[in-house]
């Protein structure tokens, strides 16, 4: 259910983006991530700090390419989305104190140096696919980037998720067997 609520956003963007064209997809983005976070709230008691980054940046960029009606906004948020978590992760990393483990530690132990190529790997990832975005953006159609967006990002995000929790496994520290006595 949780995972569903967090593409509700992507899946509706990209069906009124087919339907409308990109400023109406833009609203709808918003309105869905603002119905996500409160969606989110009632069934869990909280919300994520992703989500409210996520929620801030394309509220800020969504309402700036509805005002200018210009859809370079909406393109550059993925972008500075991506950036804005490789620079967290790598901070987070820096000071010690890794998001990653804070958020997956208690669920999966592996030593401090696994996190931190994890970390790293994590922060390359965003930054390519920043980058990445970028090219496609503003050197492809529209149609390209959304499809782009909504599927390629989507898919590769999905891959490297999977292949982390494989590393993160392949490392667990095990705990010590008992002897019988």
């Amino acid at each position: 259910m949780k995972q569903l609520l967090d593409f509700l956003p992507l899946i509706i963007f990209f069906a009124v983006y087919k339907f409308a064209d990109i400023y109406t997809a833009t609203g709808a983005l918003i309105a869905a991530t603002a119905i996500q976070l409160v969606v989110t709230y009632l069934l869990y008691k909280q919300i994520e700090k992703m989500h409210l980054i996520t929620f801030a940046m394309v509220t800020v960029f969504g309402a700036l390419t509805l005002f200018f009606h210009d859809d370079a906004f909406i393109k550059w948020k993925v972008t500075i989305v991506y950036g804005l978590f490789a620079v967290g992760l790598a901070v987070t990393q820096l000071m010690g104190k890794p998001a990653l483990k804070s958020m997956l530690g208690k669920e999966i132990q592996v030593k401090d140096n696994i996190w931190a190529q994890v970390t790293w790997y994590w922060v390359a990832f965003f930054m390519i696919c920043g980058i990445v975005n970028i090219y496609v953006a503003f050197s492809l159609p529209l149609e390209t980037w959304v499809n782009f967006k909504v599927f390629g990002l989507t898919a590769l995000t999905l891959i490297n998720t999977v292949l982390t929790v494989v590393y993160l496994f392949k490392h667990m520290e095990k705990p010590p067997e008992e002897t019988p006595q």
